[in-house]
């Protein structure tokens, strides 16, 4: 079973995303674990409509004097299970650094939410071969005080120059990459055979994934699952991507 994450970003309204709805329940056919991450003002409309929910994004404060943010608590008490913690686009365009990430995963923790923490590394660091140093300082931080006995994180690998580009990293890279992060996971958290965690946590590709692709990228060792943006927008081109099955 794969775990495939919708995130709409700042897309649909209430119509678009029924339509949505009732178009993508008379095509899944898989039993993949399917988590929809609408706007906040559309919680409540995907809620209980045979989704996880999760959501895009969340402060790093239990409360207090934070126009247009929204808490842990708000999130779990409107029914959101996943959080999307550190995407590129709030990294990069709202200025969040790993130890904000930190903050938020520790909320998290607290409230008993599971984070989706996004990874990635930019073209420019692909190129200058800091790849593996990035992942490893992103992941570091980002998991610093983290209990994973207690809640069980995702970690999404989006490189950054692969998203909303039309770019997909080669199947060697996600593979070579995704192989790196399980062997920093299982560093961090320990492995099954020493009675740790790192095992157990979902490794997710994110970066253009598409209808056209997501066959050969979640038939990749170590891929555990995509995390989906702009396919995800299309109740047909999203259904096929969740009925994908993986060849083996």
């Amino acid at each position: 079973m794969k775990i495939i994450i919708a995130n709409w970003k700042m897309n649909k309204t209430g119509d678009s995303a029924k339509e949505f709805f009732t178009e993508f329940a008379s095509l899944n056919k898989n039993s993949n674990t399917v988590i929809i991450c609408p706007p906040f003002t559309l919680l409540h409309l995907t809620k209980d409509k045979g989704f996880h929910l999760g959501a895009q994004n969340m402060h790093q404060a239990e409360k207090g004097a934070f126009t247009g943010e929204i808490s842990a608590t708000q999130l779990k008490d409107a029914g959101v299970k996943y959080v999307l913690i550190g995407h590129s686009e709030r990294r990069i365009i709202f200025g969040e650094t790993c130890e904000t990430v930190n903050k938020k995963n520790l909320q998290c923790l607290l409230h008993e939410l599971i984070p989706v923490v996004c990874i990635g590394e930019t073209l420019e660091e692909r190129e200058s071969g800091q790849t593996n140093e990035v992942l490893t300082k992103q992941l570091s931080i980002a998991f610093n005080s983290f209990s994973s006995e207690t809640i069980t994180p995702i970690v999404a690998y989006e490189p950054v120059w692969a998203i909303g580009t039309g770019k997909v990293a080669t199947l060697e890279q996600i593979s070579e990459t995704h192989q790196f992060i399980r062997d920093r996971l299982q560093f961090h958290f320990g492995n099954a055979e020493k009675g740790g965690s790192g095992d157990r946590i979902s490794v997710l590709y994110g970066g253009s994934v598409t209808d056209q692709n997501a066959q050969e990228i979640m038939s990749i060792p170590n891929v555990d699952g995509v995390l989906v943006g702009g396919a995800s927008l299309d109740a047909k081109k999203f259904a096929t991507i969740v009925n994908t099955q993986p060849q083996i």
